[in-house]
């Protein structure tokens, strides 16, 4: 996947299947996926690569944190690549309802909602179906947005 020209931020829900999403300068969500990498090894092998892809950027966001936010951060830092790790609770906190996090799969079900309502208001193209990786990037990447000051705040059309 070509990324469109421009600094950008790319947010990725860390795991052997990783959820990716691409944000602009303007920050709108520009491209979604969701990936297994399958092994750690095969992992290793991939990240320098979907940096590329996603290149240029301005910022890797990264949720979670072990050995796999490890070899992110290399990758990042080999490329003199800004990096924001955060837990899922705080990006979750900035963005969803309490009543929406009182468990791990509601939280999900939140996610998949406002993950859509993102990809509405950037015209980015709409999934056939949203796994929850990708939705749960897409809004750690709206939640970088916010952090890096590219938004100022959750946009009037995302909220509910």
């Amino acid at each position: 996947m070509t990324a469109p020209p421009g600094p950008a931020l790319l947010a990725v829900d860390l795991g052997l299947r990783c959820g990716l999403a691409r944000f602009g300068a303007d920050g709108r969500l520009q491209w979604y996926r969701s990936q297994n990498l399958g092994t750690h090894a095969r992992l290793k092998r991939a990240v320098p690569a979907v940096l590329q892809d996603a290149s240029p950027l301005a910022w890797l966001v990264l949720e979670g944190g072990g050995p796999i936010a490890d070899v992110w951060e290399r990758e990042a830092l080999r490329r003199a690549l800004p990096v924001l790790r955060v837990a899922a609770e705080d990006w979750r906190h900035r963005l969803l309802y309490v009543r929406e996090q009182r468990s791990g799969s509601q939280a999900k079900d939140a996610a998949d909602g406002l993950a859509r309502r993102v990809i509405e208001w950037s015209h980015a193209p709409r999934p056939t179906s949203l796994r929850h990786d990708a939705a749960e990037a897409i809004l750690l990447g709206l939640w970088g947005a916010l952090e890096v000051g590219w938004l100022s705040q959750v946009p009037a059309q995302v909220r509910r």
